[in-house]
Order: C-alpha cells, then sequence, then structure tokens
C-alpha cells in the first residue's frame, strides 16, 4: 500500500512537472504563431499611400519632404494602419497630411479631415476650459471639489482643483483598458462619479503623483457646474467653435460619425508589430473631459497656436498652466495643470516642449507637442493604441527646426 501510495505521488509530481512546463512552451508557440503569420501593412516605406492637405509652402518644402519620410518609416516600422499629421510654424499649419489605411478592409485612405480619437490628449482640451473659466473668475483652483461637484463625497483629506488638474489629489485611476466606464452611457460628467466617488484617497494629496483620468472627470463636472451649461455644450461653443476647430467632437457609441477612422488594437503583447485587431466598441461618453473627443492633428494645431499667441487665453493663464507641479521635496512632477511637459533633444541641445499624448485603452494614440523655443507645433495621430506618436512628433520637429 505505501508502495502505491509513492507510484501515485510521483504520478502526480510528474503531471505537475509536465504542466508546468507546457505553460512557457505554450506562450512561446503563440509567439511564432503571431509572429509567423503577421502580415507587413506597409511593407515597402515608399509605397505607403498618402493624401495631403493645401499645396505645401515652398519655404518649407525641404522639412515636408523629410517629415514625409519620417513618417513613413515610422509606419512600415512600427506597422501601423494609418497615420495623420499636422505642424505649425508660427502662426500658421505649413503641413498637413494622411499616411496610411483609415480603413483596412475597405482599403480608406487617410486624409487629414479624418477624425481619430485623442484619448487622454482631451486633457489639454479641458484644461484650457478650466482657464477661461478663471478669467472669468467663476472657478478658483485653490476651492475643494465639492464646492462645484457635490455629488463627490468628502475623503480622508480635503481635494482641490488645483490638485485634480496637477495629478496629485490621490484619485484613484482605472486600469487603462480594463476600466469600467468603457461600457456605460454617461449624460453628463457627474453621471461617472457612481463608478469611483466611494472609494477612499490613495495618498494624502499633494504629496504624490499619479495620472489619474478620473480626476480630469470631476474637473469636467466643475467645469459644466462653474459654466452653467453643459460640458460638453461649453466646450463646443468657447473653444472648438471660437478656434476654428471644425472637426473636433465627442466621440460617440450611439450616432454615427463622418470621417471617423476604424479604430484597431494590437492582438499581442501591445505591439502593433505583430498585426492590428478590430478595436472592440468602446462607450467614451463617462470620461468627458479626460479621454472623450474626436480631434484631427490640423485642429489640435490651431489649438496650441491659439495658446501660445493668447488668443484664447492671457498669457498669465496660459503660464499657470503650463507651469509644473511640486512636490512638498521640492521635485517637480513634469506636469503642469492638463499639460504634460518634458525636455527633448532637439538640434543637439536639450530643449522644452509642452503638450499631451493621448493614451486609449492603454496605449499612446495621439501627440499635441509644442517646441516654444523653435515656435513650432507638431501633431501626430495614429488609428491603432501603442503607437509612438510622440517620438515621431520629435522627429517631424527637427526636420522643421532646421530650416527655421
Amino acid at each position: 500500500m505505501f508502495t502505491a501510495k509513492k507510484s501515485r505521488t510521483r504520478t502526480w509530481l510528474a503531471a505537475i512537472v509536465v504542466a508546468v512546463g507546457l505553460v512557457p512552451a505554450a506562450i512561446a508557440g503563440l509567439y511564432l504563431y503571431i509572429t509567423a503569420t503577421a502580415t507587413p501593412l506597409h511593407p515597402d516605406p515608399q509605397d505607403v499611400p498618402s493624401v495631403m492637405g493645401a499645396a505645401p509652402v515652398r519655404q518649407w518644402a525641404d522639412a515636408i519632404e523629410q517629415g514625409r519620410q519620417a513618417v513613413r518609416a515610422a509606419l512600415s516600422k512600427q506597422n501601423l494602419p494609418g497615420l495623420s499629421v499636422a505642424v505649425g510654424a508660427g502662426s500658421d499649419i505649413v503641413w498637413a497630411e494622411g499616411f496610411g489605411w483609415a480603413d483596412l478592409e475597405q482599403r480608406v485612405q487617410v486624409a487629414p479631415h479624418m477624425r481619430f480619437r485623442i484619448g487622454t490628449a482631451s486633457t489639454a482640451l479641458t484644461s484650457a476650459a478650466v482657464g477661461l473659466l478663471l478669467e472669468k473668475n467663476r472657478l478658483k483652483l485653490d476651492d475643494e471639489i465639492q464646492t462645484y461637484v457635490h455629488e463627490f463625497p468628502d475623503k480622508q483629506w480635503p481635494v482641490t482643483l488645483r490638485q485634480l488638474m496637477g495629478h496629485v489629489a490621490g484619485v484613484r485611476s482605472d486600469g487603462g483598458d480594463e476600466g469600467p466606464l468603457f461600457s456605460q452611457r454617461c449624460e453628463r460628467p457627474v453621471d461617472a462619479l457612481q463608478y469611483f466617488k466611494d472609494s477612499p484617497l490613495l495618498f494624502e494629496p499633494g504629496t504624490r503623483y499619479r495620472y489619474s483620468r478620473y480626476g480630469w472627470i470631476l474637473m469636467s463636472a466643475a467645469v459644466e457646474t462653474a459654466a452653467d451649461e453643459p460640458f460638453l455644450s461649453f466646450m463646443r461653443k468657447q473653444i472648438f467653435e471660437a478656434l476654428g476647430m471644425d472637426h473636433t467632437l465627442a466621440d460617440s457609441a450611439t450616432e454615427p460619425i463622418a470621417n471617423r477612422v476604424t479604430f484597431y488594437f494590437p492582438r499581442f503583447a501591445a505591439d502593433p508589430r505583430y498585426g492590428p485587431d478590430l478595436m472592440r466598441p468602446l462607450d467614451y461618453s463617462c470620461y468627458a473631459g479626460s479621454s472623450v473627443f474626436l480631434s484631427t492633428p490640423s485642429d489640435l494645431v490651431r489649438f496650441a497656436i491659439a495658446i501660445n499667441s493668447g488668443k484664447l487665453l492671457q498669457p498669465a493663464t496660459v503660464q499657470l498652466l503650463q507651469t509644473s507641479q511640486r512636490l512638498p521635496s521640492g521635485e517637480e512632477t513634469g506636469y503642469g495643470l492638463g499639460w504634460n511637459l518634458e525636455t527633448v533633444e532637439l538640434l543637439g541641445k536639450q530643449t522644452r516642449t509642452v503638450g499631451h499624448d493621448g493614451d486609449s485603452l492603454g496605449g499612446m494614440v495621439a501627440s499635441l507637442t509644442t517646441f516654444p523655443e523653435h515656435g513650432i507645433v507638431v501633431s501626430v495621430m495614429s488609428n491603432i493604441s501603442y503607437a509612438d506618436t510622440f517620438g515621431l512628433g520629435v522627429k517631424i520637429a527637427q526636420a522643421f527646426a532646421t530650416r527655421r
């Protein structure tokens, strides 16, 4: 009997060892299968189709050609379905062009007027709305959020608008591609609060930096209260229509939207090189000003030019929004009040940038980047998550900075 028990134990151990060994083998096999079956969407960069907007200004012809080659190379190397690009210099848009496919199955080419999801780049637009209300004295940054959003309960520490805008409030966020809000419908920003309002703060506000989409849903609700107008209506009238951003609007899961590209997601390892799958149906309505908007690169460049020139906001307000927050240690967070602040190498020098990347389902889909020292604005958008739109934007800026 003892021998039989030992035999059964050895059998079970052997089975466990085999099972454990099969897991990495299965993963390796899946990796090899995905790699082997991934079809390059643009095997030859020079064959990438493109559609240009207005005829390029002769002054920028060389820079545009360099930028065009950089986009084609990135599209091919990253295996992206499509990209759209716009560049502003001074007060003008000097280049706008779409590359690749807006819809792979229908073989529709990307054109400059086509709308892309801009994900969390929506935050910069919402920040401008806050700036307008600050200038009208209808918001105060150091007010507690409950002053404007009564539905948000008191927490273990007070939370101010400034802290929410700078992502130092301790409000939790979703899981990127697993957020509960993607399957919900919200008519107003405050409707989304039921999904996160009862969670405690993750840390004492002001002591740490942690990006939170939920924080900017709260800010959208505050804008709605201060404006005494539905949030999306205020954004449309005061920003989009005021600046001629004719292709920018809220995404909708229920209404058809003209010129909206088809959206994709990497089918393996969050890497477009292994091929795209159609993105599952999403409803961004609950995310409000943190992620809800569709736009074009040209519209975002128009927006940034208006911000930089003082057309939309007073220079002092822009400086306030685009100044990095500081932690008690004195360390800068690298984030202002709805604006990301980075330093990149341009023309061999460390150069300051101001803008915002757009994240959708955990991966980058859009970038808006201004280079104040050079008077250049670059916006890049992709119709698949995990595209390096920011890195491509810097390469494009390099070409245009060289020509100034």
